[in-house]
């Protein structure tokens, strides 16, 4: 005698409205801040509001933390925006690091050799174009390779980001100051050449003005463009691409150039915008970070804001854990993971319903 399950788990025949699915990822939110309290009391032995506390505090204590976790979220958006068409395609772009780091050389390039020679503005419209190209060559390189030999663009993407870290490594044996420090140092610390401005009284108003820009363009290219269409039909097909008559080869190639060349302009961003430096730790991981805000997002642009801040806010959380608590910076790495593991789980629920079967109700 066959006995019945205990549950039943079927797909949802019609998608869940955006109240359901809202209050499924609230529900999500609530019970992953619960475990997360159960866990710090469990393993710190302290009062986890005390520890929430100075995740806030660490990301949002004054002003200046406040603009900071404002200029990494920017650029981690940044990223992910420029993942987004990539991953909507099903190209699974893990270059992004590399895109980064070959952005940021550019940037950092054109710093070092024409700082003193041109007007600001062209300056850094020139190292804005530069950062594009680069992370755009970058990023055509596996599409090239995809569109007409079929290669595994993961395994391609990630490869590249060595080969970046290693041009970077030898641009930093010409670059480095002082001579024999193996760093680049602040690029013009003194004149500040090639250094972004501030906008209304702003040190970071350009990264957030720039970013938001790639937003909104990004969200009307993906959702209303006809290059948006093809990177959707091609994302749940080639070959019914094919039968509509799209040139897959290009759309790919397309794609990939301008999900580089935003991750060109991270750079740009993070050289010119941020640290005023380039290093092989520039992208600092970002790269793969942004994989997360892109999928946990949907590809929609505008709640990648949501994403990309978060993320932000628990790292900086975890720094001042670190320092307050004299923990691990690893204790609010445990917090973010659990909250994501309930956020990831929550659509789980969004597309299947769950049932008691009548024997056990």
């Amino acid at each position: 005698m066959n006995k019945e399950p205990f549950l039943q788990v079927s797909k949802r025949r019609n998608k869940a409205g955006w109240q359901e699915r809202l209050l499924i990822r609230f529900i999500a939110l609530i019970l992953a801040l619960i475990v997360c309290g159960a866990v710090i009391v469990a393993l710190v032995k302290m009062n986890p509001v005390d520890v929430y506390k100075a995740i806030w505090d660490g990301a949002m204590g004054s002003e200046r933390r406040i603009w900071q976790t404002i200029r990494d979220t920017m650029v981690l958006l940044c990223i992910a925006i420029g993942l987004a068409p990539a991953f909507k395609m099903r190209f699974w772009n893990i270059g992004a690091e590399g895109q980064i780091l070959v952005g940021g050389a550019c940037a950092a390039a054109v710093m070092i050799y024409a700082g003193d020679s041109m007007s600001p503005v062209l300056l850094l419209i020139i190292m804005f174009v530069c950062s594009a190209l680069g992370g755009m060559i970058w990023g055509m390189i596996p599409g090239v390779f995809k569109a007409y030999w079929n290669t595994n663009e993961t395994l391609f993407t990630l490869m590249l980001n060595y080969v970046a870290m290693q041009i970077v490594t030898f641009c930093i044996v010409f670059w480095e100051n002082p001579k024999g420090s193996n760093t680049v140092g602040i690029i013009n610390q003194t004149t500040q050449a090639g250094w972004l401005p501030e906008l209304f009284g702003q040190k970071y108003g350009w990264n957030v003005l720039i970013v938001l820009v790639f937003t909104v363009v990004m969200f009307i290219y993906l959702k209303y463009s006809k290059q948006g269409y093809e990177v959707a039909v091609v994302g749940e097909s080639q070959d019914t691409a094919r039968y509509a008559r799209i040139n897959v080869k290009r759309t790919i190639i397309r794609t990939m150039g301008i999900s580089g060349g935003i991750c060109g302009i991270a750079g740009f961003l993070l050289v010119s915008g941020a640290s005023h430096t380039i290093s092989t730790s520039t992208a600092g991981g970002r790269g793969f970070t942004a994989i997360i805000v892109a999928w946990l997002s949907k590809f929609n642009a505008f709640v990648m804001i949501l994403v990309s801040f978060f993320l932000v806010f628990m790292e900086k959380g975890a720094i001042q854990i670190a320092s307050q608590f004299n923990l691990n910076e690893n204790a609010s790495d445990v917090i973010t993971g659990i909250i994501l593991f309930f956020i990831l789980g929550s659509e789980f629920f969004i597309r299947y319903r769950i049932a008691f079967t009548k024997a056990h109700k």
